[in-house]
């Protein structure tokens, strides 16, 4: 048995922000227990680039969906088994969130609370440096200008924005070989020779949290039981999160006596309100092979707003530089040498899932159940057809149209509404942004403090009652460091 004031489960984007922190005070202790290995000088993680060729290796748990009657059901989402989390894994688009996303979540979760922790944010986020501007993302940004009539914005996160296209904000090194500028790279790295006070126990997987009565005390794992004084720190995700509540026998009671689990603590909403981003694909075959620069061959993007009634965009488009067809040719269009997509996205989806355990057994992949397309208005459909046609606008506008030179998927002759929303569905993909299974409001408090329950919080997207309407990552690190002082201000 080893002891420590706070437990953090997962290493990841918001547990990297609270070991960071929180081990500021040389008399706090904290333990660290992440699944995976570390990141430190593995160039497989720090190279951005690399970020397509982590998926589906020993550093992704991989995680399958059950069927989706109006979706593609083999989308297999991508959670970073490595220190740093999905922050390690994924291609570093930074969004500081728009105010009214967070206006909406109530409990104290409002933009003039939360807003301010962006300063904090130590992860080096710039525009795309000029080296790496691709001529055909530059072409791109030209040519969606004309056909669209949106502003070119040179900097997402100077202000807030209805709409525009440009080149995103990434967390990366330029002047090191575009290496990721991750939550572990950031917060950690420059630590973890002088913090005398922070422990890490990689390749260690948390299996169930152990109580005192309502108390969380610590947290059973496979190589030992680990003693949390203070408080468990949940920052495991928006799946392994509920995940590991429900094998400690809090969730709805109902399902948790189905499967065997003794139940501690009835609360229905564990696992409810699982969240994504959804996008389909649109996708060309270029003239010529394109040139080599970029940083993680989706760096630029375009923002449509619809609804002149609310101030946020809600159509977002990824301009990818290599031709993405994974599900394209599951259903038979051909793959191409050298191409170019866009990726119609749905900011804010009407569309709602859930995830449960199907057993016991703590090496069981949970059942993930995403709804997508199941919103009976049809909005989450309409978003991607609306996109396809947009998406078209642009390439017949130049600079660009002289690049490509034929639509591959779904190809010029799928034109009716319900031709493309099939297409656009079955071709459906995630950006690996799954959030709210533990939302503020019904899992946890506005200090996200486990409702009902001592020493325990969750602190990931999970809390994330509603879906921010750009990239949440820059989000979550924001809710590690306000977390860290609501957990400051406790002890």
């Amino acid at each position: 048995m080893t002891a420590y004031d706070y437990v953090i489960v997962g290493g990841g984007t918001a547990g990297c922000v609270l070991a960071a922190r929180l081990t500021e005070d040389e008399n706090v202790t904290v333990a660290v227990i992440e699944g995976g290995p570390s990141d430190v000088g593995d160039e497989k993680i720090l190279n951005l680039r690399n970020w397509i060729n982590l998926l589906e290796t020993e550093y992704d748990y991989d995680y399958p969906t059950v069927e989706q009657p109006r979706g593609n059901s083999h989308i297999r989402h991508s959670r970073a088994k490595v220190l740093g989390g999905c922050s390690s894994h994924n291609t570093l688009i930074c969004f500081k969130p728009l105010p009214q996303d967070l206006d909406d979540w109530g409990h104290g979760w409002t933009w003039d609370a939360v807003g301010p922790y962006y300063d904090k944010v130590q992860l080096n986020i710039i525009p795309v440096v000029e080296k790496d501007r691709n001529p055909i993302a530059k072409d791109f940004v030209a040519a969606a200008q004309k056909a669209v009539d949106v502003p070119e914005i040179d900097n997402f996160n100077a202000t807030p924005f209805e709409d525009g296209v440009g080149f995103f904000s990434i967390a990366y090194h330029p002047e090191k070989n575009n290496q990721r500028s991750s939550a572990s790279t950031a917060y950690l790295h420059p630590i973890l020779d002088s913090r005398k006070n922070l422990t890490l126990l990689l390749d260690t997987w948390a299996s169930r949290i152990e109580f005192d009565g309502n108390r969380a005390i610590g947290v059973h794992t496979d190589k030992g039981y680990v003693e949390a004084g203070k408080e468990v720190l949940l920052c495991a995700g928006a799946i392994d999160t509920p995940r590991l509540m429900m094998l400690s026998g809090i969730g709805d009671a109902e399902h948790l006596s189905k499967i065997g689990i003794e139940v501690k603590h009835d609360l229905p909403g564990v696992g409810e309100n699982l969240l994504d981003h959804p996008e389909s694909v649109i996708v060309w075959e270029t003239t010529k092979p394109l040139p080599e620069n970029s940083v993680m061959d989706s760096d630029a993007g375009l923002f449509i707003r619809r609804d002149e009634s609310d101030p946020r965009p809600d159509l977002m488009f990824h301009f990818y530089q290599i031709p993405f067809t994974t599900n394209t040719e599951r259903l038979g269009y051909p793959k191409v040498e050298h191409g170019v997509c866009m990726t119609p996205n749905i900011p804010r989806p009407h569309s709602k899932g859930k995830l449960w355990l199907k057993s016991s057994d703590p090496t069981e992949k949970p059942a993930l159940d995403f709804g997508y397309f199941t919103d009976p208005d049809g909005y989450d459909e309409q978003t991607l057809v609306d996109g396809f046609k947009i998406a078209r606008q642009i390439a017949e506008q130049e600079p660009l149209k002289s690049w490509l030179k034929r639509e591959i998927a779904p190809g010029p002759d799928v034109t009716s509404d319900e031709a493309l929303s099939e297409y656009g569905r079955r071709a459906a993909h995630t950006v690996y942004h799954p959030a709210g299974t533990c939302a503020i409001g019904s899992v946890v408090d506005g200090d996200l403090k486990v409702i009902g329950l001592e020493g325990l919080r969750v602190v990931d997207a999970s809390v994330f009652p509603t879906m921010p309407t750009v990239n949440p990552m820059v989000t979550v690190l924001m809710i590690g460091e306000r977390a860290a002082d609501l957990i400051r201000e406790t002890w």
